[in-house]
């Protein structure tokens, strides 16, 4: 969704932090860019007069002009400002009401409300434990409540049952009842939308207010809508007052105006975000976050946060014991490409990480994409028992079959045996004897350099056991201990501690990739 607008911002901003001093007339240029990237990446003309000049004020300060290193201040005073445009904190949905709660959704026709309700409905489920009741309040649409209930059945969610020929406002009325009755502690209301503002439209939504009294009012809009997002934020708060906002589309590839504008717009946080089809495809909003992706730094904490989702701990501290031991075969292998694949993918992954934004287009450009993952994994699928657990066993005859199994060729197969086997060789070393192995003197040489000498014997604290509150402030030690986003000192640029320049543990074996090996 940003790419554009932060590949537009990094160039910029890597402009003014190589400098040794700057001039009011350096910060103006600068920030003259930085006015014509947010404009051409759809965001309101208001919001980024009042952004830029925000940022003036505070830059051309004679404490930052004068500052030991001025454009790296700069770059914090853009980054500040964009998460106040953002909204400063993240804020989720209010339960703290006398059940059952309601939840009206509002906004226009496609916007994606009746997937959107589906997936908080499920969201609340899941994590929350809440019985859910949702109740399709579209009579207009052809099939609108049909699709509402087919998504309660996807996900186990009760719905209200359709009887034909009532009106929006009965149908409210008789949920409320049927939640009372039903025990529910959550009732959301999916209401039916236009192609474009008008009185029938807004008239209808305030009579449902009236008759249900929402606790929470969700518009939501559609992240590629661009400028007219701000207009259509604007009405339906004047008219119907909304307490939050939902963007669906998050992950299209759109310039990202509309998330940048609403809020400012408003006032009123932007709740969660839609960031694919599916169910479970639904994120809370962090502005922090967000800004620390759209200038480049990476997102460790919600790395960490979907790794800790998505990562099956039995199977993790089974594989680290192997790994101790030096051992790893294609089963692990096939594992690990699994996890990458359920946590976003390669392109998911990289964009989370400091510094590693850009590797993204040269890791396409090489042929490293997702497909290959699937290709891989499918190789390893078409593999005995025997032969995954003892990959030397694999001359001609057998890799014949293989292929045949995969729909790949002989090839691909040498490369997989090539990717294992260095991956195999890292684990010997990490996992060695003498001083504990490789990775534990590198985490306990990193833990040192950020203060946290003493933990876990000299090692890094246990990521995954550690909340977001704790994830942020070890993040803010990092940096104060001069780990920056994008680079470690005495690793070389954004590289990862102890696989040297741009390389990413087990990548070795793909071809033509900056900073790996060669294929040969």
């Amino acid at each position: 969704m940003f790419e554009s607008l932060q590949d537009r911002l990094g160039s910029i901003l890597n402009g003014l932090t190589g400098r040794g001093a700057l001039s009011e007339a350096d910060v103006s240029a600068a920030l003259r860019e930085v006015r014509r990237a947010l404009l051409e990446a759809d965001v309101a003309l208001d919001v980024v007069r009042a952004f830029t000049e925000k940022v003036r004020e505070k830059a051309v300060g004679a404490e930052i002009l004068k500052s030991i290193k001025p454009g790296q201040m700069v770059v914090k005073l853009v980054h500040d400002e964009l998460v106040e445009m953002l909204g400063s904190e993240g804020v989720t949905i209010d339960l703290n009401a006398p059940a059952p709660v309601v939840i009206m959704m509002v906004g226009l026709q496609g916007s994606g409300k009746t997937t959107t309700t589906g997936k908080i409905a499920n969201r609340m489920k899941a994590r929350d434990k809440k019985k859910v009741l949702m109740a399709s309040l579209d009579t207009r649409r052809p099939a609108a409540q049909e699709q509402l209930r087919q998504l309660g059945v996807q996900t186990g969610v009760d719905t209200l049952p359709v009887i034909a020929g009532q009106s929006p406002t009965d149908i409210a009325a008789r949920a409320l009842q049927a939640a009372k009755l039903g025990g529910h502690d959550v009732v959301i209301l999916d209401t039916a939308g236009r192609t474009h503002i008008d009185e029938p439209l807004m008239i209808e939504m305030a009579e449902i207010k009236r008759k249900s009294n929402p606790h929470e009012i969700l518009l939501v809009a559609d992240a590629l809508t661009g400028q007219d997002a701000v207009n259509l934020a604007r009405n339906f708060d004047e008219r119907v007052g909304i307490t939050g906002l939902v963007l669906t589309r998050m992950d299209g590839d759109g310039r990202g105006g509309a998330a940048l504008s609403m809020r400012a717009v408003t006032g009123k946080p932007i709740k969660l975000i839609g960031v694919g089809e599916k169910m479970g495809e639904l994120e809370e909003f962090h502005p922090r976050r967000v800004a620390d992706r759209i200038l480049g730094m990476g997102d460790i904490i919600s790395l960490v946060e979907k790794a800790a989702e998505n990562i099956d701990a039995e199977k993790a501290a089974a594989m680290a014991a192997k790994m101790a031991k030096g051992k790893f075969d294609l089963n692990d292998l096939a594992d690990q490409l699994r996890q990458m694949q359920k946590m976003g993918g390669m392109g998911g992954i990289m964009g989370l990480m400091p510094g590693m934004a850009g590797m993204k287009d040269k890791m396409a450009s090489a042929g490293l994409d997702d497909k290959l993952f699937g290709r891989q994994i499918a190789i390893i699928s078409s593999m005995t028992r025997a032969e995954r657990a003892n990959p030397d066993m694999l001359k001609h005859s057998r890799k014949k079959r293989i292929a045949a199994g995969s729909g790949t060729d002989a090839a691909d197969i040498n490369k997989l045996l090539k990717m294992h086997r260095q991956m195999a060789d890292m684990m010997k070393m990490m996992g060695g004897k003498g001083k504990g192995g490789m990775m534990k003197q590198m985490m306990g040489g990193l833990a040192s350099k950020m203060g946290l000498g003493g933990l876990g014997g000299g090692g890094m604290p246990d990521l995954s056991s550690l909340d977001p509150k704790q994830l942020e402030a070890l993040q803010k030690q990092a940096e104060a201990a001069g780990l920056k986003p994008g680079g470690m000192p005495g690793l070389g640029g954004g590289g990862l501690p102890g696989l040297g320049g741009g390389k990413l543990p087990g990548l070795g074996g793909f071809p033509g990739l900056p900073g790996l090996p060669k294929k040969k």
